[in-house]
């Protein structure tokens, strides 16, 4: 049987996490990344600075738990967004996949910023962990979209015989080669492509330059969307 006042205790220090989390993104989203400070943090939440070290020793071990929070809660929408809709249908999926992160973005800025926009100053991210899992599952969702999409795409592509796989960062032509050996190299310059139309309307929307331009951003995103399906072969 568990002892509830272990679990009590639990319980208080996920909150108290949780808590410092938030105002961190709060700090962010007021001052920019290098706002984030524990010592702010914890002036905001009247606790002492000893206290919130023992929750994060260092700055640089909030950021990387926030990336990984964050990171991990975009690419998990776009997943499940993505397969949603039927396999056999790839210019549905990455229209899916699109929306998702459209939506997680507009309701999480800060973090869209935090994993996209401006960097931490001085911030030096680990080899490994959640926000590096998160990122991997990113890149490999994107490749697969334009995998999926390659039958047709293949005839829609200029210079696709142009491109070798030295072209590319050879770790990422290696984990490609490795989980869609179907897709030359060529798919890697779509997907990067696919990845920049995507993102780039969110990104202009985020910070704030889409708003004064257009009433309705979501109906431009739209278009942009589906002409980037329609541009790869793919009816929709």
């Amino acid at each position: 049987m568990s002892d509830p006042r272990t679990s009590r205790r639990d319980r208080l220090r996920a909150q108290t996490s949780a808590e410092i989390k938030t105002i961190a993104l709060q700090l962010m989203a007021d001052g920019g990344p290098d706002a984030i400070s524990l010592r702010a943090i914890a002036r905001e939440m009247g606790m002492t600075a000893g206290a919130i070290y023992s929750y994060f020793p260092t700055r640089d071990d909030l950021v990387t738990t926030l990336i990984g929070d964050v990171y991990t809660s975009a690419v998990d929408a776009a997943e499940a967004a993505r397969d949603a809709v039927p396999e056999n249908d790839p210019g549905g999926r990455i229209l899916a996949w699109a929306r998702a992160m459209r939506e997680w973005a507009l309701a999480n800025p800060e973090g869209f910023r935090l994993i996209y926009g401006d960097p931490v100053p001085g911030y030096r991210p680990p080899g490994e962990g959640p926000g590096k899992e998160a990122e991997a599952r990113a890149c490999a969702g994107i490749v697969g979209l334009v995998a999926a999409a390659w039958p047709a795409a293949r005839e829609c592509v200029s210079r696709g015989g142009s491109y070798t796989w030295a072209d590319f960062d050879p770790a990422m032509a290696a984990h490609v080669q490795e989980d869609f050996p179907d897709l030359p190299p060529a798919g890697i310059a779509v997907t990067l492509r696919v990845w920049g139309r995507m993102h780039g309307l969110i990104a202009l929307e985020i910070y704030g330059h889409l708003r004064t331009l257009v009433h309705d951003p979501a109906a431009v995103y739209d278009d942009e969307m589906r002409d980037l399906v329609t541009s790869l072969g793919l009816a929709h």
